[in-house]
């Protein structure tokens, strides 16, 4: 079976637990990736893992080169990617330190190079969208999350806002009224250049505040940190349970 791609997000840094065998400097007609990407071992699956926001350095969310990581993972041959987003909660039940596997997403960014299709092709790159997230993968995920006794929800609306400041608290109504459940940065155009790809594509989205408005403190990166940290340990433990899974 080939190895599965793991695209980390803020808080994750590092995959802990990950024996790197090599480093891929991959490049791309899109430019070059956020950082090499890392080939490496997680108990006994092999798996590629890529942070979307460099490392040691920081990219903002609107100037992550989102293609180039899209196609240098699908150039090494992927049978996946699992995608890992720090967001905030607008529902109830999407409570700091919850967990959403969400089978949908709002696009309210702008600007970013959203597609492969630079028009040189001859026909235009009309991809199904409908349904954004890999059902199998996100099925997978699903399992391993009952399997491992990790408590997380099992469906959900992910809006993306163009960062990367947060959002006023009229902005998080308007995505309430839209019918968002949490709120990130990161998830699109990710999303949808995997499916121009190919390529399977799922989320696991970490809430590691409650949106703008929401709360009852003011949102600061400490509080996001210590969430963060803590989480990013249950996500490992979903992401083990998915590999044990898939026999890898």
């Amino acid at each position: 079976m080939k190895p599965l791609a793991i695209i980390g997000g803020t808080g994750i840094d590092e995959l802990e637990g990950l024996e790197v065998l090599r480093d891929h400097h991959i490049d791309t007609p899109f430019g070059v990736p956020s950082r090499p990407v890392q080939e490496g071992r997680l108990g006994s699956a092999t798996l590629y893992f890529l942070q979307r926001h460099g490392s040691p350095g920081a990219i903002p969310p609107h100037r992550i080169n989102y293609r180039a990581n899209i196609w240098a993972l699908r150039s090494l041959g992927v049978d996946g990617i699992v995608a890992i987003n720090s967001v905030g909660g607008i529902t109830p039940s999407m409570r700091p330190g919850r967990l959403l596997i969400p089978d949908q997403v709002i696009d309210y960014t702008w600007g970013r190079e959203h597609t492969f299709d630079e028009g040189e092709e001859g026909s235009l790159m009309h991809i199904d969208f409908t349904e954004p997230y890999d059902k199998a993968l996100r099925t997978a995920l699903l399992t391993a999350a009952e399997t491992a006794g990790i408590s997380h929800g099992a469906s959900g609306v992910h809006g993306v806002t163009q960062g990367p400041r947060l959002e006023t608290a009229a902005e998080i109504q308007r995505l309430a009224r839209d019918g968002c459940d949490v709120v990130g940065m990161t998830g699109m155009p990710e999303a949808a250049l995997a499916r121009e790809s190919g390529v399977p594509y799922a989320s696991i989205c970490m809430v590691v505040n409650p949106a703008a408005g929401l709360g009852d403190l003011p949102l600061t990166l400490a509080m996001m940190r210590e969430i963060l940290a803590s989480e990013a340990a249950v996500v490992r433990k979903l992401l083990s349970e998915l590999l044990k899974s898939r026999g890898a």
